[in-house]
């Protein structure tokens, strides 16, 4: 099954950047054949929210939810199951110091 895993931390949380080296992870789980995908993303001041009202196109300049966490990256995974998705997040970095979302695809 299909994962797609958020990684989310607060706007501000202090950590020495070298725990926060995702590269042993990243390499672990490219062995293990698990990690089909992933990339950070830019910060949320460069996001564009998109939505269509009354058949016109509305846009907006950065996220549209105000909340101290954001999306910071993003990985998908293929697990056997939910539990190996949950290993697999629990071995990331950034689970120390923010928060990985894991939801399976529909498909």
């Amino acid at each position: 099954m299909k994962y797609l895993l958020m990684i989310c931390t607060d706007e501000d949380f202090d950590a020495p950047q070298d725990e926060l080296d995702p590269t042993a992870w990243v390499e672990e789980m490219d062995r293990r054949g698990v990690r089909l995908f992933g990339d950070g993303l830019r910060p949320p001041g460069e996001a564009t929210t998109v939505r269509v009202r009354d058949g016109s196109v509305v846009l907006t300049d950065g996220p549209f939810t105000e909340t101290k966490e954001q999306i910071g990256g993003i990985d998908v995974i293929e697990c056997a199951d939910l539990d190996e998705a949950v290993e697999v997040a629990a071995r990331h970095p950034m689970a120390r110091f923010g928060m990985i979302e894991v939801r399976p695809f529909w498909s």
